[in-house]
């Protein structure tokens, strides 16, 4: 990996333009979209940088072929993303199922804008939430990554990749139209200090390899286009040959390993950041760009004798449950702070077993909310 296509040391970089180049240093070589605001730039980025770095771009005639297009590159060999917002994301639904079903690694950038339907194209969000979790039809996992800053466009980007390699699964950066719009400073490691996930392709043998048969792992290994495995994959319930298997044996089979190679391993998977949460009075949750918008009103309870922590959860699927219900524990009340009307507050709700112990602070999209509300939530919960 060269410098060239690296670009190591410090920049001040826009949030998208750090994911395109966060794509970059994770091998990505394949980036299929459509434009649409407010994540145009990663593909307007990557529509400069990829030739360089012996990449191909292509921009499709509209997000679902550019979905579609990244899993094929994906069985061929490439790591391959696309980007978009809400109303992309939404027309992609259906290739993520498929790319869930098929265990397809690829990375898909959700820039989180107000919705729904066409909603406030230039404004931001954290409404796609639950989308990138239950948003195609069937029982799945996937895997999403909540970045708050450029930095973390680029790590976590890079993150998305590794995790999509190493169980063969969609991954979701969903991040919003503020952090992917704000330009900050933007720390690129040297190449030696990125660490890459190597796919897992199989040794066996074209007469010994079964495309579906996994370890104990659960992730079976791959095969690419071209290399003489004479294989079968399909959006159908299959075997481990790959063929479609219409029964409700074969469906369990599969589909409990699909869920399971995920849940099995999210406490690998699962990234949290925590402050002064071990002795707090009162916790609150934030994500992505809420995580910093809540900073002042937790400084200002702080100095009024309450004590306070933040919990973010950096992954937002799986969802760290086990940290929530440990914590809550000792923790007197909770606060959560979302750009949406509700949606990742019914999981901690569901965990704390008693909403009267959870505040709610939110705004659907296109302001924040105030610190005079967040603040006023901490000292009605600390009550």
């Amino acid at each position: 990996m060269s410098n060239r296509r690296v670009l190591t040391g410090t920049h001040f970089w826009q949030g998208d333009i750090a994911c395109a180049e966060g794509g970059i240093a994770a091998g990505c070589n394949v980036f299929a979209g459509y434009p649409i605001t407010p994540s145009s730039e990663i593909m307007e980025h990557m529509a400069r940088r990829l030739p360089e770095v012996g990449g191909v771009f292509i921009q499709m005639e509209d997000e679902i072929a550019s979905a579609v297009t990244i899993i094929g590159a994906s069985w061929a060999g490439a790591k391959a993303m696309t980007a978009t917002s809400g109303p992309g994301i939404s027309l992609m639904m259906e290739s993520i199922g498929l790319a869930a079903m098929m265990e397809t690694p690829v990375v898909l950038v959700n820039v989180q804008r107000g919705g729904p339907s066409t909603g406030l194209p230039t404004l931001w969000a954290q409404q796609d939430v639950m989308q990138a979790r239950w948003g195609s039809h069937g029982d799945y996992e996937v895997i999403a990554v909540a970045p708050n800053s450029p930095q973390e466009m680029f790590d976590l980007t890079i993150e998305a990749f590794n995790l999509a390699e190493m169980y063969r699964v969609p991954v979701i950066v969903l991040s919003d139209a503020i952090v992917g719009h704000m330009t900050e400073k933007v720390v690129v490691p040297s190449v030696e200090d990125i660490q890459l996930v190597t796919r897992k392709y199989t040794d066996k043998s074209p007469t010994e390899y079964l495309p579906y048969l996994a370890d104990d792992s659960l992730v079976p290994e791959m095969v690419k286009a071209g290399d003489g495995y004479f294989i079968h994959t399909t959006g159908l319930t299959h075997d481990e040959m790959g063929y479609p298997a219409m029964s409700g044996d074969a469906q369990k089979k599969l589909v409990t390993r699909l869920v399971n190679k995920i849940r099995n391993n999210a406490d690998k998977i699962i990234k949290i950041e925590e402050h002064d949460t071990e002795d707090a009075d009162v916790i609150v949750v934030a994500y992505g760009i809420t995580a910093r918008v809540v900073i002042p009103a937790i400084r200002r309870a702080k100095s009024h004798g309450v004590k306070v922590g933040l919990l973010r959860p950096i992954t937002i699927w799986p969802f760290p449950e086990k940290r929530i219900v440990e914590l809550n524990r000792y923790v007197g009340g909770w606060v959560m702070v979302e750009l949406n009307c509700k949606q990742l507050y019914f999981e901690v709700e569901r965990l704390l077993k008693d909403d009267s112990k959870l505040a709610f602070v939110g705004h659907p999209g296109g302001g924040l909310p105030s610190e005079e509300e967040i603040y006023n939530a901490i000292m009605e919960v600390a009550k």
